[in-house]
């Protein structure tokens, strides 16, 4: 057991077993009790012990963690609080049996979490490929009262330096806010969440693209003309009810009210989880009259390949926008089209905020900026008014 002076140069180039030897200690010369054991089967990396007296004087070894988990400083800081709290008595055994009662991540995730979500978030599948992707090999083998914030916030940096988006890296730290709070309400973790107070980094990357008088043409051009018409027919539904896709895929006849020209869209298959009516336009209904499936099936769109309601169009998508010359032009964007079609008809936020069933005027707001046509005759109702009053004093 030979005494070093462990460093990180030390830990980063040194940990390697003797010849012969199956397992070495390298003792800290400056935290009695701290050692790095390191074995022949994974040389560079050790474990970081602490080395103490029961009240029996029996030697125990508490693990503090792998070398590649924690660095040097914080293994130090552990091993000094832990040899204050033997001094004042307490019960390292007993606090290391409570403490494998805590579940991994990975426990927790596929045991708790997910059968939870499951019902509950319709974006569970998006929670699940981020765990999937990263943060089950980062942090799935530990249990959850031995991830700190430093680690949590480390990683959301790394998340981002490997080259996603702002908006993704916050993704996983959202999903790590929520999934610790759960924990903390079912009683699996007592300790505060870690992942709190982690700053986002909150960069606004919204798109919104709107077509303009010759992209709506070239795309119009398309949709009726192409030879996949039921994939053409669901990109004119969205451009004429500024549904969302979802929405769209998920309707079915018993929702289409064509005498009162209102399509009933109930709250499983709205964002907002309220169930709301939306007006059809005569382009929306020229859509319904295309179609062959009413009478034969449940759903208004249906992939005649294999007979069921369509769950996703972008490949088909991807080819009719490169075909129209909008290869940046997303599904979603029919919709803000489609709102940007409302505004710039002189037609109220408040309209568009009904009609697009948004929660919140705040999400309706950033069409306002749309019309400055709309909003300069409002604002020359105004100088009709001062001018009149202007000629009768001359």
């Amino acid at each position: 057991m030979p005494i070093v002076k462990l460093t990180p140069s030390f830990i980063a180039t040194s940990l390697t077993c003797p010849p012969g030897k199956t397992r070495i200690e390298y003792c800290d010369s400056e935290v009695p009790g701290l050692y790095i054991a390191v074995r022949d089967s994974n040389l560079g990396q050790g474990v970081y012990y602490l080395r103490w007296k029961d009240t029996n004087s029996k030697t125990c070894h508490t693990k503090l963690g792998r070398t590649i988990d924690i660095d040097l400083a914080e293994a130090r800081k552990a091993a000094r609080q832990l040899r204050n709290d033997i001094a004042l008595g307490a019960n390292l055994q007993a606090d290391a049996r409570a403490a494998k009662a805590v579940p991994t991540l990975n426990e927790f995730f596929d045991l708790h979490y997910l059968p939870y979500v499951k019902p509950r978030k319709r974006s569970w599948r998006r929670d699940e490929e981020l765990y999937r992707l990263r943060i089950r090999e980062k942090f799935g083998n530990r249990r959850l009262n031995q991830i700190s914030r430093q680690q949590i916030q480390l990683f959301h940096t790394e998340v981002l330096a490997s080259g996603l988006a702002p908006g993704t890296a916050d993704a996983h730290l959202r999903f790590l806010k929520h999934a610790f709070n759960l924990a903390i309400d079912w009683g699996l973790l007592t300790e505060k969440n870690p992942a709190a107070r982690i700053p986002l980094f909150a960069v606004d990357n919204k798109v919104e693209n709107y077509l303009d008088t010759e992209q709506l043409e070239d795309l119009l051009t398309v949709l009726r003309t192409d030879a996949n018409r039921p994939v053409c027919q669901i990109a004119l539904f969205l451009l004429s009810t500024g549904a969302r896709l979802n929405e769209a895929l998920g309707a079915t006849w018993d929702q289409i009210d064509r005498d009162h020209r209102v399509w009933r869209i109930p709250a499983r298959s709205s964002k907002s989880r309220r169930a709301r009516s939306a007006p059809m336009n005569d382009s929306a209904l020229e859509v319904l009259s295309k179609l062959d499936t009413e009478g034969r099936f449940a759903h208004v769109f249906i992939n005649k390949e294999t007979g069921k309601p369509y769950t996703t169009i972008m490949k088909v998508w991807t080819r009719l926008r490169n075909k129209a010359g909008l290869p940046h032009l997303r599904l979603h964007d029919l919709r803000h089209s489609y709102a940007s079609f409302l505004v710039n008809s002189g037609r109220t936020l408040y309209e568009v905020q009904q009609i697009l069933g948004h929660s919140d005027s705040k999400v309706t707001e950033r069409y306002a900026h749309l019309s400055s046509k709309t909003l300069q005759d409002a604002a020359n109702t105004a100088s009709v008014i001062i001018q009149g009053a202007g000629s009768k004093a001359a």
